[in-house]
């Protein structure tokens, strides 16, 4: 060990810095595994925000770069190690505080999304964001991506319930930002700034999240399509008419992968399967689900079916939960995360489906489809070097598919290392240049997270 890495164990407790390359190997990728990560000289598993704050001074001081990590369940690379940096793990930082007189949490960012969900829960409160991965993925990893879920399409994502945080910036100077309060609009939204921004323009220590009472029990409605085509017609109807609370969309591959994989029940003949809930109260929930069967049946579904039995729901949202497992078992994956506007859904999966049959891989796609939020997953076979060119030039035109749509390259998974390359065509020029400036900013050594997001800068001149 050198004498300048010698500096960080020394000044923080046994334990919290780890050097063994055993030891570093388990931190060194998140779930995307795609190739990218390096290898870090240190991990720092930090306990406090203050331990987070000493290892970030010692990094600026030497010009270490930093990369942040929560409990590694990101799909585009976002934590991924580099050559020569520290990995500062927030894992062990998972201390959760309900104020249920304010219905907000105090959470730590090492706390798991479920963790908050049932410490609210006891109080008849609700988290409401709810990745798949929820019962796994972390707090700070999902304030890091903004993530969303199944429910967002009524109750809206990660920003929407930030009400405060605390964030370490690049020379370790610790920022408080928001409170429990609801309404704030004293000062410019920096709050924004950091949600999302994947660890590249500060490190969230703890956050303030906003509660809402519990979730009323409703209905689920599962109806069966001959086509992904006619499935997103549906959900483009279903939308102009009612909020759901759930609009999920699975393909046929990815019903199989996931009946192939453990059996939930699902139907192995649709083309595609469309889970929607409402969790209006009473009548209207009644209501809603017939305005639902009939664009549904309007679309051309083969089968609709409605129940209020909570088990038999859970059945089929848990498929569609375990879509991305399921297909893992099918091949090596390259996980997209594309989105439109909601009325070119159609277009999108249309679009999708030509880019596979062309690039001759397998791209089977599940969908927040109520938010215009797909997930393309592209199976392809890691020891073949032609599957895997083939399937990296389809990761690349489905995001280019998404562009020329009016969309995005991500609605929930983040940018991370994976997608970076395709941002400016997305951003375009200007927005790439504020983008830059405001990184530039906050850190101008550019040493947090450094090759996750941004791509590199053009030439001058």
């Amino acid at each position: 060990m050198d004498a300048v890495l010698a500096q960080l164990v020394a000044d923080l407790p046994d334990g919290v810095v780890v050097t063994g390359a055993t030891e570093i190997e388990k931190y060194r990728e998140d779930f995307a595994r795609d190739g990218s990560a390096g290898h870090p000289v240190a991990v720092v598993r930090a306990e406090t925000a203050d331990q987070v704050q000493r290892a970030v001074r010692w990094a600026a001081a030497h010009r270490v770069p930093v990369v942040p990590r929560g409990a590694g369940t990101g799909l585009s690379g976002g934590s991924s190690a580099v050559d020569g940096g520290i990995t500062i793990s927030l894992e062990r930082m998972s201390a959760i505080e309900i104020d249920p007189a304010c219905q907000v949490a105090i959470v730590e960012p090492g706390a798991l999304n479920v963790e908050v969900k049932q410490a609210a829960a006891a109080h008849g409160l609700w988290y409401p964001p709810d990745p798949s991965s929820y019962e796994i993925c972390s707090i700070g990893g999902n304030l890091a991506t903004n993530a969303g879920g199944l429910c967002c399409v009524k109750y809206g994502v990660t920003t929407d319930y930030v009400l405060g945080m605390d964030v370490v910036l690049a020379d370790g100077t610790l920022v408080r930002l928001g409170g429990k309060q609801i309404k704030d609009v004293a000062g410019l939204s920096l709050m924004k700034l950091f949600v999302g921004s994947e660890g590249t323009l500060g490190i969230i220590t703890r956050a303030i999240l906003r509660l809402i009472p519990a979730q009323t029990a409703g209905a689920t409605l599962v109806s069966s399509f001959p086509t992904m085509t006619a499935a997103s017609r549906a959900v483009v109807a279903i939308r102009s008419k009612v909020r759901a609370s759930m609009l999920e969309l699975m393909d046929s591959t990815t019903i199989n992968a996931v009946e192939g994989w453990r059996s939930h029940g699902l139907d192995r003949t649709s083309g595609a399967l469309l889970i929607a809930q409402s969790d209006a109260p009473a009548a209207s929930c009644a209501a809603e689900v017939e305005l639902m069967r009939a664009s549904c049946e309007e679309a051309g579904a083969r089968e609709v079916f409605a129940t209020t039995d909570p088990e038999e729901a859970a059945m089929f949202v848990a498929g569609r939960r375990n879509a991305f497992l399921a297909l893992e078992h099918r091949g090596s994956v390259l996980f997209e995360d594309v989105g439109v506007p909601v009325p070119l859904l159609p277009d999108l999966v249309d679009g999708i489906a030509v880019i596979a049959a062309r690039a001759g891989v397998e791209i089977a796609v599940v969908a927040h489809a109520g938010d215009g939020n797909t997930h393309p997953i592209i199976v392809y076979d890691a020891a073949d070097p032609d599957s895997v060119a083939r399937a990296r030039h389809a990761f690349g035109e489905v995001m280019a598919l998404a562009i020329s749509l009016g969309g995005t390259i991500t609605g929930e998974h983040g940018v991370g290392r994976a997608k970076k390359a395709a941002l400016p065509d997305q951003l375009g020029a200007d927005v790439m240049a504020l983008t830059w400036r405001i990184k530039d900013a906050l850190d101008p050594a550019g040493i947090l997270n450094p090759g996750a997001v941004l791509p590199d800068r053009p030439a001058a001149g």
